[in-house]
């Protein structure tokens, strides 16, 4: 123990620079030997000078206690703060600038909650009707508003139509899907192609999807040849080509576009958005992919976006001809099997499908 603390004191006298010039070199030679003393006086240089640091910073910290104590902090304070008079005056002088830089702030703050906002998909969606009520928030229907006369003027008592939209078959015996928004409060239904105008009535209404299918009630109307699409089961992807017919006015029009994005306004996956320009009078028209499948009706579109256009699924549609009974579908949609439309050119597949694609007029006597 007395050894140690011996050792302990020559170490410090060496850091220190107490030893003469015989016992530094007689120190060092035994500190070169023995690594034990070695790292003592390594151990002991390191705590040396932490002392001193800890030294310098108790001083400095006195140093400013002290002069901390010679300053009147309240009367300092009262010197400097700006007088009333002060602030008045440079208010008037300076008015004109400071009511600019005001308003480049609220401008800034204004167009920040713009760009906020418009991280959400810009617009709301307008389905393809007119008058209706809403079938989602922010929904404005875009039902064509029709003036002509139906043709058998005794079936409607010379009433005109008061709206009309698109709807297509799903059997060849009558039934017609269509959304629910076009007929939604209708008195009376009537359907039209190219091979006359016949009364309908509702079959079937889904609201939460925007789905109706209807049925033919006239006895006039004669049944169609097997269907040339088909309904597509899976899912389309972005930029698949897809195109639409419908009645935007009183003859069919073709909209050819792409699949822009797999769920609809604001990201809505009951449809999908779809870069065709449409108008009111297209909802309820079919929308197939090149091969002839139906992937979609469509009902609707962005109303600040042109070429923004939304459309049902089309599994939405197989669940609403999954809730029709089977024997009233003689000719039901077969989902497995190839359209007749595949590898056509596109005037050959519409010339095709035409007959299937219906006009619908609604009539509300209200």
């Amino acid at each position: 123990m007395r050894n140690e603390i011996e050792l302990e004191a020559i170490i410090e006298d060496y850091l220190n620079g107490k030893l003469t010039a015989e016992e530094r070199v007689a120190f060092e030679q035994l500190r070169s030997n023995d690594p034990v003393v070695d790292h003592k006086v390594v151990a002991h240089k390191v705590f040396l000078e932490s002392m001193a640091q800890y030294a310098q910073v108790v001083k400095l910290r006195e140093q400013m206690d002290a002069a901390h104590s010679q300053i009147d902090v309240a009367t300092l304070a009262e010197s400097l703060r700006p007088h009333p008079s002060k602030l008045v005056k440079l208010w008037r002088n300076n008015r004109s600038a400071v009511a600019i830089a005001a308003s480049f702030i609220l401008l800034a703050m204004v167009s920040l909650y713009s760009i906020q906002s418009n991280n959400k998909q810009a617009g709301t969606f307008e389905a393809m009707s007119k008058d209706m009520a809403k079938i989602r928030s922010t929904q404005n229907t875009l039902i064509r508003d029709i003036k002509t006369r139906q043709a058998n003027s005794s079936n409607n008592n010379n009433n005109n139509a008061r709206f009309g939209g698109t709807g297509f078959a799903i059997s060849g015996n009558g039934y017609i899907v269509t959304n629910y928004h076009v007929v939604r409060g209708a008195d009376s239904v009537y359907v039209q192609n190219s091979n006359g105008s016949y009364k309908a009535k509702s079959f079937y209404s889904d609201p939460v999807n925007d789905i109706a299918i209807l049925k033919i009630s006239d006895k006039r109307f004669e049944s169609l040849p097997a269907l040339p699409y088909t309904m597509k089961r899976g899912s389309s992807g972005i930029g698949e080509s897809v195109f639409t017919l419908g009645f935007p006015k009183d003859d069919i029009v073709l909209g050819d576009g792409y699949v822009s994005s797999r769920n609809g306004i604001n990201g809505d996956t009951l449809a999908y958005q779809v870069a065709i320009p449409v108008n009111p009078g297209n909802s309820g028209g079919p929308l197939l992919d090149n091969s002839g499948n139906v992937v979609g009706i469509i009902n609707g579109k962005e109303n600040k976006t042109d070429g923004a256009t939304f459309a049902v699924k089309s599994k939405y549609i197989m669940e609403a001809l999954n809730a029709i009974p089977q024997d009233s579908l003689s000719r039901k949609v077969s989902y497995g099997k190839k359209s007749s439309l595949r590898g056509l050119k596109r005037n050959k597949q519409v010339q095709k499908m035409q007959d299937y694609v219906f006009m619908i007029k609604v009539y509300n006597n209200n």
